[in-house]
């Protein structure tokens, strides 16, 4: 999943969606294909920040980890695709988990 390939929505989307508890974000893989998540935490590690996301239907049970970026359009989630900074993202959540 691409950073162009996320919507996050919050109080200010054109969407009607319940905004009040969790913040939901939509993906789209590789075929095109949307799905939606909810953002449960966000974690910093070093100056860098990081969402875990879970996907809303509950189909699957575990979630995923992407680092938030930002422009002048606001909010992006990205893939993490370097294994040193996977590997202090894995650490820090682990720690947080504790």
């Amino acid at each position: 999943m691409s950073e162009k390939d996320v919507h996050i929505h919050d109080e200010n989307c054109n969407h009607d969606h319940d905004h009040e508890h969790e913040e939901v974000v939509i993906l789209t893989d590789d075929e095109g294909n949307e799905r939606e998540f909810i953002i449960v935490e966000t974690m910093p590690v070093g100056e860098q920040n990081y969402a875990i996301l879970v996907p809303a239907d509950g189909e699957d049970e575990d979630g995923f980890i992407m680092r938030i970026e930002a422009d002048e359009e606001g909010d992006y989630l990205v893939d993490i695709e370097e294994e040193d900074e996977w590997n202090r993202v894995v650490a820090a959540y682990e720690k947080l988990s504790e």
